[in-house]
């Protein structure tokens, strides 16, 4: 008898919570697509830094396992208290505590149980998705096939069944503590709307505006990133959760205030019937909406945190690989021999070229950047605002070299060549400044503090150039100083090499060349970890590249691309999967709670097509409720995440350089809000909308 309870119960349950239930499905298919990236043997076979991926995807499940584990146990314990009086009244007939009990478990596994089997059958074309997409950053084609992996299986099980049985197992202890008395009670505490102080309380709302205000004008005008601190980063951490969850005390209170006091626009068509409504849904969900508000900032923010990484590597990477092969070597008298023999093993070489990157002696363009960057602050400047030769000599961040690099016009234009650009001419007494972009775009025009001494006497700035140009440590350290050959008294620094190969380079030729045997070679960006290779002359740099930076001896475009892309991918997924499921968490919450409100605002609805309105009507007011409720989260949710998102942003096309206007990459993540906001919205309003339509 009670199984067969049981099942009935689940059907209704399902029927009633149907958002719930296909939350639960798209978040068990999420788990699975996943974790099938984290235990994916052929994944493991083709990339060596899986692990990364591993690690951020584990650490982002974790985060999704506790915000899961708290929208079970919040929709066990809201079915519970909905269906309170039916088990009381079970009570009364006779049924033992210990086997309603077991009615409401085995009720609760069924449906979890079901969503599951779903959620797995979904995820499978889900995984086939991700893996499409990943495959597509490896630069390898994906044929489309099952892979069920028994560690992927059991961690989703384990992810998915342990938020589960604790939720159930917390509210079996919470049931047995419950008397008839109580159960028949416990559906109406939510409906106890207590109004005291509400005049002193609605200046929480007014406070919480101030606070972002100044939180905005902090960011965006007196904050410095390289000032924060661990005590600050908290202070403005708790200062933003306690303004999020005192903001709904200050709106629920403005709006009984504003109703006391029979303000103008409240007996304009229905605002009286809405403003009610609305004040006592967040009087009694004053918490639930602060959490759900500080889910979607959530998700807006790893949405467009996802965003930039995404665009990202689809702008940049090209720009930073422009060589099929290129290899550095601090040997100035090494002719590349082995690496040689190694590419013309395994692939064809179309064109080589050895060259030599030269030095003056000097570093002026070394001491303009260092103390002019903002990388840098006032790392290397004194007090007066001057460059401070001490610290300047004692640096050890690897960013430029000891001196200036320069090169001559033939190397150069043989380069721009191989890379399809134009060829440049200079006059025998000018010279040239190739440049990353984004560097010149921070300092300006420097050229009028420099002095390029050539033989015959100072040498006059021609231009900047701004392609890309591999200057990352191989032609320079952010720039490169372009003169005749034999202007200037140069001594060369170091040595390139530059290969054009047919075709596509084979995998594993970086591996290859990684794995040579060079001790005579000084060591890449390592001279100033030892006293013998401090004595060394100091020719190698990264650049000031922040947040993404890829310095190595030697670059293989077509090993590299796929490489970053699956790091970069390693953030992209995570955050794109916490900010989903946050999303679709948040969501269900207040779709679940107007749903189930539905059999109680229909006698409401009821009264008002009593009254005089229409179905249309109705249904207008209806509309206008559900608007009200979901904008309301979702609104002050995206103001807060809107200021740091921009924030963000701003630093990170700043820093890297990507060409990218600030409002695109928020704004990108709340248009993938609004379209998953909009499924929740119009399922809840079809739904509310049938089940009041009988009582109108």
């Amino acid at each position: 008898m009670l199984g067969k309870l049981a099942v009935r119960n689940v059907r209704r349950s399902a029927r009633d919570y149907l958002v719930y239930v296909i939350t639960m499905t798209f978040v068990t298919a999420l788990m699975f697509a996943f974790n099938s990236i984290i235990f994916s043997p052929d994944i493991r076979e083709r990339v060596d830094m899986v692990g990364i991926m591993a690690a951020l995807v584990g650490l982002a499940t974790f985060f999704i396992v506790i915000i899961v584990a708290w929208l079970i146990n919040y929709m066990v314990r809201f079915m519970l208290e909905k269906r309170s009086r039916e088990f009381g009244t079970y009570l009364l007939l006779g049924l033992k505590k210990k086997e309603i009990s077991r009615l409401y478990l085995r009720e609760n596994l069924l449906m979890g149980a079901g969503a599951f089997v779903l959620g797995l059958l979904l995820g499978v074309l889900l995984q086939q998705i991700l893996m499409a997409v990943l495959y597509a950053m490896l630069q390898t084609d994906y044929e489309l096939h099952l892979e069920f992996n028994g560690w992927c299986i059991f961690t989703t099980v384990c992810c998915y069944g342990g938020c589960y049985l604790l939720a159930l197992f917390r509210c079996k202890g919470r049931f047995k503590r419950m008397n008839i008395c109580d159960l028949m009670n416990a559906g109406s505490k939510n409906e106890e709307i207590h109004e005291s102080h509400e005049r002193a309380k609605r200046w929480f709302l007014p406070l919480s505006v101030v606070f972002l205000m100044l939180f905005g004008l902090w960011l965006f005008v007196g904050g410095r990133v390289d000032g924060w601190n661990g005590g600050t980063i908290i202070g403005f951490i708790v200062g933003l959760v306690l303004t999020i969850y005192l903001f709904y005390i200050g709106l629920a209170s403005s709006i009984v205030c504003y109703i006391r006091g029979e303000g103008k626009g409240i007996y304009r068509g229905q605002n009286l019937f809405l403003l009610r409504q609305l004040s006592s849904k967040i009087k009694t969900m004053r918490f639930t909406m602060g959490t759900i508000t500080a889910l979607f900032m959530l998700a807006f923010l790893g949405s467009t945190v996802a965003m930039m990484f995404a665009d990202y590597q689809n702008k940049i990477l090209g720009e930073k690989f422009p060589f099929d092969v290129q290899v550095y070597s601090g040997d100035v008298e090494d002719d590349f021999s082995m690496e040689l023999g190694v590419i013309g093993e395994m692939c064809e070489m179309k064109e080589v070229y050895p060259y030599h990157i030269y030095t003056d002696g000097t570093a002026q363009v070394n001491e303009w950047l260092y103390t002019h960057l903002r990388e840098f602050g006032n790392m290397y400047t004194t007090p007066e605002g001057e460059p401070d030769v001490k610290k300047l000599a004692g640096r050890d961040d690897g960013c430029y070299c000891e001196f200036d690099t320069y090169m001559q016009l033939s190397d150069y234009n043989r380069l721009r060549e191989m890379l399809g650009y134009e060829r440049i001419s200079l006059g025998e007494n000018e010279y040239a400044i190739h440049i990353k972009k984004r560097v010149l775009g921070e300092t300006g025009d420097f050229s009028e503090h420099l002095r390029v001494k050539g033989k015959r006497g100072e040498l006059i700035f021609s231009g900047y150039y701004m392609e890309a140009f591999s200057q990352d440590g191989h032609n320079g350290g952010d720039y490169v100083i372009v003169v005749p050959d034999g202007a200037c008294a140069l001594t060369p620094y170091y040595s390139e090499l530059a290969v054009d190969i047919e075709g596509e380079a084979p995998a594993g030729l970086g591996e290859r060349l990684d794995e040579l045997d060079k001790k005579d070679v000084y060591s890449y960006l390592d001279w100033s970890d030892s006293e013998e290779e401090a004595s060394g002359p100091k020719n190698s740099c990264c650049g000031s590249d922040t947040i993404i930076t890829y310095a190595a001896v030697n670059l293989v475009r077509d090993n590299l691309i796929p490489e970053v892309k699956y790091m970069l991918s390693s953030i992209v997924f995570p955050c794109f999967y916490i900010g989903l499921v946050f999303v679709c968490v948040a969501l269900t919450v207040l779709s679940v709670q107007q749903l189930s409100d539905s059999a109680k605002y229909k006698f409401r609805y009821g009264v008002l097509g009593k009254m005089g309105l229409s179905r249309r009507e109705v249904a207008g007011v209806i509309r206008r409720q559900l608007v009200a409720y979901y904008l309301c989260p979702a609104a002050f949710a995206a103001a807060v995440a809107g200021i740091i998102a921009l924030f963000i942003s701003r630093k990170f096309i700043f820093y890297t350089g990507v060409e990218t206007e600030v409002f695109q990459y928020f704004g990108m993540s709340f248009l993938l809000f609004c379209g998953v906001y909009a499924l929740y919205f119009v399922t809840t309003y079809v739904e509310f909308k049938r089940n009041t339509e009988n009582g109108i």
